[in-house]
C-alpha cells in the first residue's frame, strides 16, 4: 500500500526504474520516449519542484506515458506510486 503523505524521493525512483528496467530483468530495453524524463527525474525530490520550465508532475505524466513498454511486477508497483503522486 502506498502512504499518500510520505512519498520517496523521485530522485530515488528514478535509480529503481532504471535499475529495473533493463532487457534481463524486464525484458524490454528502455524506451528512448521516457529516457529524457526518467533522466529528468534524478535531479528531483517532490512532485511539486521544477526542472527548468517543466513541473515534476509534467515530467512524471510524459515519463507514464511513455513507459508502456515497461512491464512486470515492479514496474506496475512503481508506475502505481508515481501515478499517486500526482493525484
Amino acid at each position: 500500500m502506498i502512504n499518500k503523505t510520505n512519498f520517496r524521493p523521485l530522485s530515488t525512483i528514478a535509480r529503481e526504474i532504471d535499475a529495473n528496467w533493463r532487457r534481463n530483468i524486464s525484458g524490454t530495453e528502455l524506451y528512448f520516449g521516457a529516457k529524457p524524463y526518467l533522466n529528468a527525474m534524478y535531479s528531483l525530490d517532490k512532485i511539486t519542484d521544477n526542472f527548468g520550465m517543466d513541473s515534476a508532475k509534467s515530467i512524471v505524466l510524459y515519463f507514464l506515458s511513455n513507459a508502456s513498454s515497461w512491464r512486470g511486477t515492479k514496474a506496475k508497483e512503481i508506475k502505481a506510486e508515481l501515478k499517486a503522486m500526482c493525484k
